[in-house]
Parts: structure tokens; C-alpha cells; sequence
């Protein structure tokens, strides 16, 4: 079924709240020695400024007046960095803003052209999708939710296009609730390096489900951060800096990969010694030859040998 809302665009009837699961049925064990990484990894982030920390979702809202559209803002910046570095988001979130007229407002995005949105976020992964997105969530918004982001985890993840991770984010930045870690990429890759799960995990919702039945909740909200900016800056998809990682030469990683050190390769040194030889002795050769009328004689050969 199809419901025309807005003039050229089509929306879907809205989806039913499906339930997030939020526990284990058996609670996953907690892993040895798991708080003397979390507190190492958090002294390494405490000296070095990853691109979460300066164009993360939370940062959208600041340039926002109004509550609403700081909340607004903070899920746009969400649905926009999904398969999108932090960088190329925080300027799609920028051009976005411009060109609904300086501010994230649901009527503003409802009012624009979908060309005006997608030239805005063209940068991001998987643009022409996630303007259908945006659009059909500020319908959304505006038709079910007083033009607000809802404050449950299930009435998020019934818009287009947000998730779990998104919605436990948008929670936690917008609202200040702390109901479920979100749990991207970083954590996934980086907790099952550390060998915090019994048996690696095999997506995002089955790290999450582990993670919240050992991590204290008071770390809930914030360990998405850390992992995320630790992610970006040392334990990297692709060639982590393991001899820069405190948690390597703590034996706290069981995945570290240490550069072997090279050894210097010992150079063969030949010294010539001069070495006098003995010629042996010389040998002086003379012929000597004897003519005879009657016939010849054969050459005498005398030798002498001379020292």
C-alpha cells in the first residue's frame, strides 16, 4: 500500500514498531582482565583528537536554536554517516543545512526538492537512497511524532532507513537516554580483537547483545565514543598501529601484531694481507751447439740451476 503525502513523493504506509531485543537469554560472561584495556584504551584517546570528537553526530545539533531541530539534526547526522567517514558526513550535514535555508527543519526538508537534498548530500555512501530517506522520515516525523525524534528504540527503527546503532545513538545524544550501547563497525571489529566475546560475533546486534550483559551500564553510552575515535586513530581496519597500542605491550590484545625488529645484516669485512711467495728457483737454460764436418751432432743441452 502506497499513500501520497507530498507532492512527488511517494510514501510506504509506516511500518509497525518491531521489538528490539534488549538481553541475553544467558548472560554473556564477563572477559578477563576487560577493565584494564577499557581504562588503557580511555588514556590513550585522553591524548589524541579523533574525527569523531570534532565532526561526530553529536556535533550537528550546536548550530541548531531550536530543540527540536537540534534533535532533528542529530538524526540526520546519523542516517547520513552510515558507510561514511566522519569527515565527509559532518560536511554533508553543513551543505544540507545551507541549502534548506540555515537551519534542519522537518518542514524544511519536506518542503525541498529532492534534487536540492541529494546535491547537498552527494558525497555520502549510498546518496540517492538515503535522500528517499531523509524524506520519508521527516513525513514521518511531522505525521506521527509532532514533527520530533520519537524516544523509544522501536518507534526509531520504524523510520526509513534507521537501525539499532542509530537509534540507540540518537537516544543518548538527543534525549540524554541511556537505553542500549550503539554499536558500529569500531566496536564490532575492535571488541572482537580484544577477545571480549566467548565466540566471535558475526554482526553489530549480536556484539551489542553481548556487550549489555557484562559491561556496567554506566559505560553503556559512553563506549561507543571511545571505540569509535580508538578505531579511527590506532586499532585501524586495515594495518592497526599495534606498536603504538598500549594494549600490545600489556599482552591486554590477543590479536597485536608486532613488527618483528630487524636485525643489521653483518657485513663481511675481506682484509688483503700481502703474502710473498717463493718463485722457486730460477732456471737458466743455454744451447749449445757442435758443428761436425761429417755429420751433426745433436744440440747439447745444458741446464743450470741458480738460486
Amino acid at each position: 500500500m502506497t499513500v501520497v503525502l507530498a507532492e512527488g513523493v511517494n510514501h510506504r504506509s509506516p511500518k509497525k514498531p518491531k521489538k528490539i531485543p534488549q538481553s541475553l537469554d544467558v548472560p554473556h560472561p564477563s572477559p578477563e582482565r576487560w577493565k584494564e584495556a577499557y581504562d588503557s584504551i580511555k588514556e590513550m584517546r585522553s591524548r589524541i583528537t579523533a574525527p569523531v570528537d570534532t565532526m561526530g553526530c553529536d556535533q550537528a545539533q550546536w548550530k541548531e536554536q531550536d530543540p527540536k531541530n537540534r534533535r532533528f539534526a542529530t538524526l540526520i547526522s546519523l542516517m547520513l554517516s552510515s558507510q561514511t567517514k566522519d569527515e565527509v558526513t559532518d560536511a554533508a550535514v553543513s551543505k544540507l543545512r545551507t541549502a534548506l535555508g540555515g537551519s534542519l527543519c522537518v518542514d524544511a526538508l519536506i518542503a525541498a526538492d529532492d534534487s536540492t537534498i541529494s546535491e547537498a548530500i552527494a558525497k555520502v555512501g549510498f546518496w540517492r537512497r538515503k535522500t528517499q530517506y531523509l524524506k520519508q522520515t521527516a513525513q514521518r516525523l511531522r505525521d506521527d511524532f509532532d514533527s520530533d525524534v520519537p524516544k523509544t528504540v522501536e518507534e526509531l527503527c520504524s523510520l526509513p532507513g534507521v537501525g539499532p546503532k542509530m537509534a540507540f545513538l540518537a537516544l543518548q545524544v538527543a534525549w540524554n537516554l541511556n537505553l542500549g550501547i550503539g554499536v558500529d563497525v569500531h566496536v564490532h571489529r575492535i571488541t572482537n580483537r580484544l577477545g571480549w566475546h566467548r565466540r566471535p560475533t558475526k554482526n553489530p546486534e549480536e556484539t551489542r547483545l553481548n556487550l549489555q550483559s557484562w559491561l556496567p551500564k554506566e559505560l553503556h553510552g559512553d563506549i561507543n565514543h571511545l571505540l569509535v575515535g580508538f578505531g579511527q586513530t590506532i586499532c585501524l581496519p586495515v594495518g592497526p598501529k599495534c606498536d603504538s597500542c598500549a594494549l600490545s605491550s600489556a599482552g591486554l590484545c590477543p590479536s597485536a601484531q608486532m613488527k618483528k625488529s630487524s636485525r643489521p645484516h653483518s657485513r663481511k669485512t675481506t682484509s688483503t694481507i700481502p703474502v710473498q711467495t717463493d718463485p722457486g728457483p730460477k732456471i737458466e737454460i743455454q744451447l749449445e751447439s757442435k758443428e761436425s764436418v761429417s755429420e751433426p751432432s745433436p744440440s747439447t743441452l745444458k741446464v743450470e740451476c741458480l738460486r
